[in-house]
């Protein structure tokens, strides 16, 4: 089977994007299944269930987050209400889930995990120690399993990537809105990528208007953060998973230049 992933999405350019294409590379990559990050789908910061709802319509099946899930407070009571939005498992005490388990158009049951890295992030519980657990309470039957890990430093993903080999189909890193050339698989079957990428605008500092971002820097003082609104592309990771044993059969990047 075939899981299609989607790096973050990013403020209205990213959403313009996935609605313009999304259909598309579904029908012409077989795809099975359809994970995609929108913390960020919002204005850059944040998801609003409007905004979810409208991504889960365009034919995503699982909505992964991170830090930035917390930005709109709109979104936690949604968090209890819609399984197919989770957000990192390793947040303590925290609305809604962290894991979902739902099947592929083709009948495949699918478990999506998410987590959340600590280095240079907010204080979490151990995202090593929450897989294992969350791994221990999946029914063994269920052999697809995804990863999503948010995290800010690449040894902390690929740490992630080894820690998981042979348990998970698939650990794919988020966050940091660059798209990272390291896509493989490791050697017990696990396909791996440190960072899948942003989707939404490039002419950009990672999503926000260029001249903002240099002002912060050439002035270190406070600035307001605004989504910058050309040179969308997106970005993902398709994944060939074999459902009999979840080890993954290849992975490939696959992006897209809106503009």
């Amino acid at each position: 089977m075939n899981l299609l992933f989607i790096g973050d999405i990013f403020a209205s350019p990213g959403r313009r994007i996935v609605a313009d294409h999304l259909e598309d590379i579904i029908g012409a990559n077989q795809i099975d299944f359809v994970i995609a990050n929108g913390e960020n789908a919002a204005g850059g910061f944040g998801i609003t269930p409007a905004i979810a709802e409208d991504l889960l319509a365009m034919g995503i099946d699982v909505l992964t987050t991170g830090n930035h899930v917390w930005d709109k407070r709109e979104v936690y009571d949604y968090l209890g209400r819609q399984p197919r939005l989770i957000r990192p498992a390793n947040y303590p005490q925290a609305p809604g889930k962290g894991v979902v388990t739902l099947r592929s158009r083709s009948g495949v049951e699918c478990a999506v995990i998410n987590l959340q890295g600590r280095t240079y992030m907010p204080a979490t519980d151990c995202p090593f120690r929450t897989a294992d657990g969350i791994l221990s309470q999946i029914d063994p039957g269920v052999k697809v399993r995804f990863v999503d890990f948010h995290a800010e430093v690449t040894s902390e993903k690929i740490a992630m990537g080894w820690y998981l080999d042979g348990r998970v189909s698939a650990v794919v890193g988020t966050h940091t809105h660059v798209p990272t050339a390291d896509t493989r698989i490791l050697p017990e079957g696990t396909a791996y990528q440190t960072d899948c990428g942003m989707t939404g605008p490039y002419r950009s500092v990672i999503g926000v208007e260029t001249d903002i971002v240099l002002q912060r820097f050439l002035t270190s003082l406070p600035v307001r953060m605004e989504a910058a609104r050309t040179g969308a592309e997106l970005h993902a990771v398709i994944i060939d998973v074999d459902e009999a044993t979840g080890r993954a059969r290849a992975i490939r990047r696959h992006a897209i230049d809106g503009d």
